[in-house]
């Protein structure tokens, strides 16, 4: 309750904000009607052009601050503020704030998009649910009304608001709701097409046509998902190279450029490494996102869910005391290693810490539904054969192993002791799946309750079932494999082998730079005698006047875009293969943080040993 009130009050002053800041514009704006359907889909209240106008005004309290950054971090870094400099600070503080106006008018249809390509994952489950009601009792607004009532999300919303509204026939909210979604998953309105048609076909040959509505939406997913795999590949590779691969190798070649005469201003490489190329790759990456037309959305954990934990307290903890732990053994291992220690240790940490529960919750689910379709079979098996469900829940426990098994004893020992229908004995206060957010186990158990009411006919119907959830997972096991190599070498790179290359690159490079120091003093130190016009050289130059960045600022400079790296590349992975979800995001931007800031010390002290 405490954290829905902190929700809504700031949601209300973000509303607040919002309308003070258009209320600055002194023009008039219009918004595209993409824009508008936009807000919409995200249930966002604000008038379009209020948000259009607030983006535009938003443009100059954020140049502002944007140079006051910029110039306290040329300060910090102890390089003095030249005209040059000076022109590039407010060109950049420009391009933010404009870029920061075309974010307000893009960011919702992007948000948009990825919530409708994480809803279209969910249509194997929806359309199954149809098609086995229909095989079950005959109506099509009730199979329509029942599949939208046992999900969640964009999808069921959008079908229970159809079937809701509609008054001209059995099957026209369902065609409506097809038509919708059409756009943006065509083989959801053949599938649904011919489950209506289905509908008419005689008894005997009905189940052959509701399989066949079925496989028409799940041979779309397959298709689709390998499609894009293909052609997400090149710009995965691209990424990949310009992003991780040449930004470390350069960091390699730094000794030398210096040797060879040419100067490297500090603050230009802070500039380039710590915010335009991480800017460049979460562009890069939120288009790659942007480009996949369906996701298999991961559990969806309430907030209300009994084993998250109720507040932030834990993870602010789990921040403070990685954060003094990460600075004592950075600034052990190495000088300037502290602060990126502290950030990488406390804010992986307090991640890990705060999500671990969800993570464990999804776990059990995923345990849960691996052994659904057997259970299931099961039972259709016996209720085929003229056994009841109620009876039958015992051996499906015992066919069984793990979670499956203790949620269908569950279930019989619910209905025996309290003697309740099947529905609640899964479904009810103290039902085996009362806190498993799982639509697909729910659905499975109204099937499964149906089919206790309708006796033995429904043993063919829970065997299809059975056979259709194993499709189901096989198509979406299918669909992350055809992206397990991308997204296994983004998360990889983001939380080993980014750190490894970018911790022993930053070692040879001091190495470097020590060596080249200790041969420009002997230089100086003999330069008098070739001549009177010899001058030592200053500190952190060569003879030829080439400045070296000093190994502590090279250091935190990469070791900053190293963490933001393992951040931003997990996060595409995680997008990739299941799509966007705060929790399942969280858990795994903190072991990559972890993972990373340990591998980018290790490599430097074994790079230090070896060289």
């Amino acid at each position: 309750m405490r954290r829905e009130l902190i929700l809504d009050n700031t949601a209300s002053r973000i509303k607040k904000l919002t309308r003070i800041l258009a209320n600055q514009y002194p023009g008039d704006v219009s918004a595209t009607p993409e824009f508008v359907r936009a807000l919409a889909f995200l249930n966002v209240s604000i008038r379009p052009e209020t948000i259009i106008a607030a983006g535009y005004v938003l443009a100059v309290p954020v140049g502002i601050l944007t140079s006051v950054c910029l110039i306290g971090g040329i300060a910090l870094i102890g390089t003095s503020l030249s005209l040059r400099a000076l022109c590039v600070v407010l060109l950049l503080s420009g391009a933010i704030g404009v870029g920061v106006t075309y974010l307000t008018q893009t960011l919702p249809i992007a948000l948009a998009t990825l919530r409708r390509t994480r809803a279209l994952g969910a249509t194997p489950g929806l359309v199954g649910r149809i098609g086995l009601r229909l095989q079950l009792d005959g109506p099509p607004e009730r199979a329509s009304a029942f599949a939208a009532r046992t999900g969640t999300g964009p999808l069921a919303e959008s079908l229970q608001a159809h079937v809701d509204q509609t008054n001209m026939g059995p099957t026209a909210g369902l065609m409506r709701f097809a038509s919708e979604w059409k756009p943006w998953f065509r083989p959801l309105e053949r599938s649904l097409t011919l489950l209506r048609a289905a509908v008419d076909t005689p008894p005997e040959d009905r189940t052959d046509a509701i399989e066949s509505g079925i496989d028409a939406v799940l041979s779309g997913i397959r298709s689709t998902t390998a499609g894009f795999a293909g052609t997400v590949r090149g710009p995965a590779s691209g990424l990949y190279a310009f992003g991780v691969l040449l930004p470390l190798a350069l960091v390699g070649v730094l000794p030398a450029a210096r040797a060879g005469g040419v100067s490297i201003p500090t603050g230009a490489f802070v500039l380039f490494y710590d915010f335009l190329l991480p800017i460049g790759l979460l562009t890069a990456s939120g288009w790659i996102l942007l480009q996949r037309p369906v996701a298999f959305a991961p559990t969806q954990i309430p907030r209300s869910h009994p084993a998250l934990p109720a507040g932030s307290v834990r993870g602010i903890v789990a921040v403070s005391a990685g954060a003094l732990i990460g600075w004592g053994i950075g600034s052990t291992v190495v000088p300037w290693g502290g602060p990126i220690a502290a950030c990488g240790i406390g804010v992986g940490a307090g991640l890990t810490v705060q999500y671990h529960p969800a993570a464990a919750v999804r776990k059990q689910v995923a345990d849960i539904e691996s052994g659904l379709a057997d259970a299931t079979a099961v039972i259709g098996r016996r209720v085929g054969a003229g056994e009841a469900v109620e009876t039958s829940l015992t051996a499906a426990a015992d066919a069984t192993i793990g979670e499956t098994s203790t949620v269908f004893k569950t279930a019989a020992g619910v209905q025996h002791r309290l003697r309740v229908d099947i529905q609640q004995a899964f479904l009810g206060p103290y039902g085996a799946l009362s806190d498993v957010p799982s639509d697909r186990a729910r659905a499975t158990a109204v099937l499964i309750g149906v089919a206790a009411r309708e006796g033995r006919p429904a043993g063919e119907t829970l065997q299809t079932l059975a056979d259709h959830l194993r499709t189901v997972q096989q198509t979406e096991s299918a669909a992350r494999r055809e992206l397990a190599s991308i997204t296994g070498t983004l998360s990889h790179t983001a939380a080993l082998f980014g750190p490894l290359v970018g911790g022993a690159t930053v070692s040879m490079a001091t190495k470097m730079a020590e060596a080249s120091g200790s041969t420009d003093s002997m230089s100086a130190t003999t330069g008098p005698a070739l001549g009177p016009s010899s001058q030592p050289p200053t500190v952190g130059s060569t003879v030829s006047g080439a400045t070296a960045i000093p190994p502590e600022i090279l250091g935190i400079a990469v070791g900053i875009y190293i963490l933001l790296l393992a951040a931003i590349l997990t996060i595409l992975a995680t997008g990739l293969e299941q799509g966007l979800e705060r929790s399942l995001v969280g858990y795994r931007v903190g072991l990559a943080l972890l993972s990373g800031t340990a591998t980018y010390f290790t490599a430097y002290i074994g790079a230090i040993a070896v060289f």
